[in-house]
């Protein structure tokens, strides 16, 4: 038989992959990922005291890296898939980060001026970011192993939106140990852990991600 006869007919019917199977292999690495970073957090910091969940305070931090991962995790599955769209994933992702920085940006201006810096800085604003960033390995790493079995042909791209959802699921697991309430905080650190994750990824990626 020749080859472009072969071709032909293993082609023959195919049809597109199912879009499931992409959703079922990254599902249960967010998910372990999840678990892991509130672990973690919990085990390594501390819960914050039961009071603040009363609050605003850990829900808007939750609130925001949930919508992230939901961005992030829809980019992730549309390069997973060889030729996909992902301009409207990517823009959802911009879209949160971009919102985020505007309540941030706001909820800053609304402050006095002389208790901005302290809003901005908080009590932790170098430990915030790398926290992230060691949270979210575990994620990061599950991430990764769904993507490498499927079909990324852009294997930057697809680390770097896997760093982000992974970062995305690190910066909630650190919800439960972070008594930060500043948006301004939440919009500037939490965002710098969830980038370094995905810039971490994206280094990752064209390593990890070849077939």
């Amino acid at each position: 038989m020749k080859t472009e006869a072969l071709i032909d007919m293993l082609a023959c019917n195919a049809g597109p992959a199912p879009r499931a199977l992409v959703a079922r292999r990254l599902t249960p690495a967010v998910i372990a990922g999840l678990l892991a970073s509130a672990w973690a957090a919990i085990t390594w910091f501390g819960l914050i005291p039961g009071s603040l969940f009363s609050t605003h305070v850990p829900w808007t931090k939750m609130a925001y890296a949930g919508a992230l991962a939901a961005a992030a995790g829809w980019w992730a599955v549309q390069l997973s898939r060889p030729a996909a769209p992902s301009a409207r994933a990517r823009g959802a992702v911009i879209a949160v980060m971009l919102s985020m920085s505007a309540i941030g940006l706001i909820s800053w201006l609304s402050e006095p001026a002389d208790v901005r810096m302290a809003a901005l800085l908080g009590h932790s604003w170098f430990s915030c970011p790398p926290s992230v960033l060691a949270l979210s390995l575990p994620a990061l790493a599950a991430a990764l192993w769904a993507i490498r079995g499927l079909a990324p042909t852009r294997p930057h791209a697809a680390g770097f939106a896997a760093g982000l959802l992974a970062g995305s699921v690190g910066a909630f697991g650190y919800a439960f140990s972070c008594p930060e309430a500043s948006a301004a905080f939440i919009a500037t650190w939490y965002s710098l852990g969830i980038v370094l994750t995905g810039a971490v990824g994206a280094i990752l990626g064209p390593r990890v991600l070849r077939w």
